[in-house]
């Protein structure tokens, strides 16, 4: 038992600077290597991390990296991890593939699908037609404008996908997307349920609106506006967010999983308090995460509001708690 483990522990390399990562992608260029971006104060990283050791185990050929990602910023910075943990995976030194937050079948499922060189291997338990026809009705009506695309509206993964994210944006079309590189099932499945071959594909109410080039057409002929349901001007929706409790934090993460040491460190804070507050994970809202640092003049997270005021950011926390102010301030007493 323990010479297995010993084993296991083994087949993941620990990365310590950029200059070893840098040597590792070049090393194992040849083969599919995988990088977790974990922090020690994380438990969901560390059941990460006992996740990896399995799968260095089942698949000798892959390579299994840990790098902390607080302690190599610079590595972290060039493949913009914010939140932990995050999995890269690479093939001839490229970034060919990502997963964020603590997903062990969605990893496994990434490991298995890059490791026979993109084909999906035969899952063992299918979802019948019946039960994949009803997933997806679900997903189309999931929010009243869905885009199924390749990649995600920060970050597309194909250009057809890009142009399409970037009209919605310039119509201010409030609008969820699901990636489909993300789950082959769905990919494969809703060409036949919408009777449409290929992506980008939208939905309005869960009736399929058609892809780009019809999107360009309803652009065209002024027809877009009225179609897809528009979203609240930015500076109103953030009010209304500010205000949506008496204590709102907002972080990365939320109240059960923080993704970033700060933001932890506030919650404890908090938690210490027994002053109820809610959270908004600003990772899950990337119009959200920029508009605030200008909308409240404050360039980093989390950052607390009472009563929709900007208390402030940490620091400011750990302050107000040391000189004995924090308490009043939560109850909007001073």
């Amino acid at each position: 038992m323990a010479a297995g483990a010993a084993e296991a522990a083994a087949a993941v390399v620990e990365v310590g600077s950029a200059q070893q990562f840098e040597e590792l992608l070049r090393l194992r260029a040849r083969s599919l290597l995988v990088v977790h971006f974990w922090a020690p104060w994380a438990p969901q990283c560390a059941q990460m991390n006992d996740v990896m050791a399995e799968l260095a185990k089942e698949q000798p050929q892959v390579s299994f990296v840990k790098l902390e990602a607080e302690a190599v910023p610079e590595v972290s910075e060039k493949y913009e991890i914010s939140s932990v943990p995050t999995f890269l995976f690479f093939k001839n030194s490229q970034k060919i593939d990502r997963l964020d937050g603590a997903h062990a079948p969605e990893l496994t499922k990434k490991v298995q699908r890059h490791a026979s060189s993109g084909s999906f291997p035969p899952s063992g338990n299918e979802h019948p037609k019946e039960d994949l026809s009803l997933r997806l009705k679900k997903l189309t009506h999931a929010a009243p404008c869905m885009l199924f695309m390749k990649g995600t509206p920060q970050e597309p993964r194909c250009g057809f996908s890009k142009q399409m994210v970037e009209i919605l944006n310039k119509h201010n079309i409030q609008f969820s997307s699901f990636d489909i590189f993300s789950d082959e099932e769905v990919r494969q499945g809703l060409k036949t349920y919408s009777n449409w071959p290929t992506y980008p594909q939208l939905y309005v109410s869960g009736e399929l609106i058609g892809g780009l080039d019809i999107i360009k057409e309803l652009e065209a002929s002024d027809e877009l506006d009225t179609i897809c349901p528009k979203a609240p001007k930015l500076e109103e929706r953030l009010k209304v967010l500010t205000n949506k409790a008496s204590v709102m934090l907002f972080m990365k993460g939320n109240k059960q999983e923080a993704k970033c040491g700060f933001s932890k460190q506030i919650l404890e804070i908090l938690n210490s308090t027994g002053v109820e507050y809610e959270t908004f994970d600003i990772l899950e809202d990337e119009e959200v995460r920029q508009g605030l640092k200008t909308y409240s003049n404050w360039p980093t997270y989390p950052q607390l509001y009472v009563k929709g005021e900007l208390v402030g950011g940490l620091d400011i926390v750990k302050e107000l708690r040391d000189n004995g102010e924090l308490l009043p301030v939560l109850k909007g007493e001073n």
